[in-house]
């Protein structure tokens, strides 16, 4: 970082939220005190949310829609907001209010002081989970406390979206993900397979009230389990991560 610039880039992606997004952006600016950024990253112009977000830049400028151009869906999104992001940090967090915005401060202190990966973590002590599909619940917690006990992730909460990371070490092992939101296991996958410090936070997340979730239980499952057993292999120097996750099971052995 240098000069004036932001410390944290907030990528959130968004599809046709409209109104909804108020009070999550709202929420951001009452209570993230360092610089920051924050990136709402559509498919689309005529996606709903942009208009609300440009009245909002109108007043506040660190705020702004941006289009995503690789393609649509939540990975993509995420995937444009890195490419945009003006911070050496990162927090993806979700625009339907799930996530809690208070500990987007503390997430990036965290990758400041060496993490490359900062988990909010809904399965540690202090953590909660309060809704949400019972399924979706059950192997979402049992992905993470495995990854936890049996590959030393760092993280009981390999999967959830509400992360911060070191932009140099993502650009570094890329983002392959392009469907869901599995970037977050993809990612702190990487960072085990790198040897790379990941830490968490207790954080309490809380199922959205408005509108319906995105979120496609059986179309992306199969790509989350790529990123589960990616993260039991063997130590890899960074610049060989990449090519190990595109060789599959090769990068496995």
């Amino acid at each position: 970082m240098t000069g004036d610039g932001p410390r944290v880039s907030i990528v959130v992606p968004a599809y046709n939220e409209g109104d909804a997004i108020a009070p999550f952006l709202e929420r951001v600016t009452k209570t993230v005190t360092i610089p920051f950024e924050l990136l709402v990253v559509v498919d689309t112009a005529d996606d709903t949310t942009l208009p609300v977000v440009a009245d909002v830049t109108a007043s506040d400028p660190r705020i702004r829609g941006v289009i995503n151009t690789h393609g649509r869906g939540p990975a993509q999104a995420i995937r444009y907001g890195f490419d945009v992001a003006a911070a050496p940090t990162v927090v993806v967090t979700m625009a339907d209010g799930s996530d809690d915005p208070r500990q987007i401060d503390s997430l990036t202190e965290l990758v400041e002081r060496g993490v490359v990966v900062a988990a909010g973590s809904r399965y540690m002590a202090g953590g909660q989970q309060i809704g949400g599909p019972r399924f979706k619940r059950l192997l979402s917690r049992l992905a993470g406390k495995s990854l936890h006990l049996f590959a030393s992730i760092g993280t009981r909460d390999a999967t959830n979206s509400f992360k911060a990371y070191n932009a140099d070490f993502v650009r570094a092992v890329t983002i392959q993900s392009r469907d869901g939101f599995e970037i977050g296991l993809e990612l702190t996958a990487k960072a085990r397979r790198a040897r790379q410090p990941v830490a968490e936070l207790p954080t309490i997340w809380l199922d959205r009230t408005d509108g319906q979730s995105n979120f496609q239980l059986r179309k992306w499952i199969p790509k989350y389990l790529r990123w589960y057993f990616f993260a039991f292999g063997r130590p890899l120097p960074i610049n060989e991560i990449k090519e190990a996750a595109e060789s599959g099971s090769k990068g496995n052995s």
